[in-house]
């Protein structure tokens, strides 16, 4: 392939450039806040399982303490319906009587008895909606500091998707001056080696791949005319010829 040598030093300029790309892409896919992201999600979907088993703890006790509640004010009423038959003298047998009042003595054993679960569970539950509150205030820490995060990420990409544009403006202007095969050889090259196409021959180094030009490569390459597109036998990539080749 032959092309002018003004046009292979523009594929040194077009490589810079397709560099500079490059790596402000790589700085974009790759923020500083990726990692203390994944860590605080997954802190978080830990703390919101153990949220979502706490609320249903909390939901079972408090129907619990309801069922308890209901329990104490159903053998209240009915002791206070005893006391007022007894009250009202509508019991006038000693015995009924008698049996009346251990029926209320048996009522107030039953009445404590319900108390003291009634102050169990709510205890119970008092103790499980204050580690509900924790886990949803580890929640709303863990929200807030992933929003800063990801606004300071978002503010990054945007910042540098405006260097990309700002870059990558000036890549058409570079591209006019490439023959479009030798372009296209360009592009094959970067796809196939990890973005470097071409490198100057510079001080009898590949400026691709950074290695040395032995003497016979070097001799032949002198010996080639300036519009051959020469090619590194090591590394394939475009050698463009540069005052400073050592030649």
């Amino acid at each position: 392939m032959n092309a002018d040598p003004a046009a292979q030093l523009r594929l040194l300029d077009l490589q810079a450039l397709d560099a500079q790309v490059d790596q402000l892409r790589h700085v974009r896919a790759n923020p500083p806040q990726a990692a203390e992201i994944k860590d605080l999600l997954g802190k978080r979907a830990d703390v919101d399982g153990r949220l979502r088993d706490q609320r249903i703890v909390v939901d079972d006790l408090a129907l619990a303490q309801a069922k308890a509640d209901a329990d104490v004010e159903q053998v209240k009423a009915r002791r206070t319906r005893d006391r007022e038959r007894m009250d009202s003298g509508a019991i006038a047998d000693p015995k009924a009587l008698e049996r009346m009042q251990q029926e209320l003595q048996s009522l107030e054993r039953r009445i404590a008895t319900l108390e003291d679960e009634e102050l169990e569970v709510m205890e119970q539950l008092e103790e499980a909606q204050s580690a509900l509150a924790e886990l949803t205030s580890a929640i709303d820490e863990l929200d807030a500091r992933l929003g800063e995060l990801a606004t300071a990420r978002d503010e990054k990409a945007a910042e540098l998707d405006a260097q990309i544009a700002e870059v990558s403006a000036g890549r058409a202007a570079i591209v006019a001056d490439i023959p479009d095969d030798l372009l296209a050889l360009y592009e094959k090259l970067r796809a196939s080696k990890g973005g470097v196409a071409v490198g100057a021959l510079r001080a009898r180094q590949c400026g691709g791949c950074q290695l040395a030009l032995d003497a016979g490569e070097l001799a032949e390459i002198r010996a080639t005319p300036a519009d051959r597109v020469v090619r590194h036998e090591e590394c394939q990539r475009i050698l463009v010829r540069t005052p400073e080749s050592g030649l």
